[in-house]
């Protein structure tokens, strides 16, 4: 009786699954329930930047972009430091330096009128082939100065420069020739030597040669041009006379209705070039 009343029981116990026991709720820490969910916004941000992630195209911007900057860094430096001259002048001194650039301006617009003036001359001769030499042999002269073939005279200025203990260099030497051809400088001279277009400047021990002749202190300029141009060149802030004197020497400059350079260059003659009216 037994075995019949428990046969259905062992048939149904074939084909409902095993039980399993059931296991008591484990604690689920939200990280490891939802991995990507449970990130706060910070540790994104993080995972986000590090470690960095650069294509070679970010990589070029980058340097690009660095470049740039540093250039435009640079740049304003350089304008500071040019500039800072004229933060500290004083009035007067602004005003010097703009009348100067406006007789600069004036004696451009004057050679402009000049040149207009020769070529109506030209025009409107009679005799223009005798026009036409005048002016040749008037160009000839004005020629002959500048490239230190004929002495010349005129109004100007001679500076003279005492440098005792050999600071002075060659460079600021130049700084000065080149400052005086800008105020309108004609004609220079530099103790007994003609200063040209291709003259040259270097230091030689504790003197200076111009173009390779040994000059020594005093260093005397003698200049033919407008003096009221040519002394507020070398004055202005930061200028010639400043710089000099940083070195310790002594610059004198004295105005003259006479000046007379008659140092001479040896009138070279061009190897290949010859003139088409040849």
């Amino acid at each position: 009786m037994s075995e019949h009343e428990n046969q259905p029981e062992h048939r149904l116990r074939r084909e409902l699954p095993a039980e399993v026991p059931s296991a008591a709720p484990e604690a689920v820490s939200a990280d490891e329930s939802k991995p990507g969910d449970g990130l706060t916004g910070r540790r994104r941000l993080v995972q986000g930047l590090w470690p960095p992630r650069v294509s070679r195209a970010q990589l070029i911007v980058a340097v690009l972009l660095f470049g740039l900057g540093f250039g435009l860094a640079v740049q304003v430096a350089s304008n500071s430091d040019n500039d800072s001259a004229l933060r500290g002048a004083r009035q007067e001194d602004l005003v010097r330096i703009l009348d100067e650039l406006d007789d600069r301006t004036q004696r451009l617009e004057d050679e402009r009128t000049g040149l207009e003036k020769q070529r109506q001359e030209l025009q409107s001769s009679s005799d223009q082939a005798a026009e036409a030499r005048r002016q040749t042999a008037e160009k000839e002269r004005q020629l002959g100065i500048l490239a230190g073939t004929v002495a010349a005279q005129g109004p100007g200025i001679t500076m003279t420069v005492d440098d005792p203990k050999g600071t002075v260099q060659a460079d600021m030497l130049l700084d000065a020739i080149q400052e005086l051809r800008a105020a309108g400088a004609e004609a220079i001279q530099v103790n007994g030597v003609r200063v040209i277009s291709g003259t040259y400047l270097t230091d030689s021990g504790k003197s200076v040669s111009v173009d390779g002749n040994k000059i020594t202190q005093p260093f005397v300029f003698k200049v033919i041009g407008k003096p009221q141009d040519l002394e507020p060149a070398l004055n202005i802030p930061g200028g010639v006379v400043q710089t000099l004197e940083k070195e310790q020497a002594t610059v004198t400059v004295e105005r003259s209705t006479k000046i007379v350079v008659d140092a001479l260059r040896p009138a070279k003659q061009p190897d290949y070039a010859r003139s088409t009216s040849q």
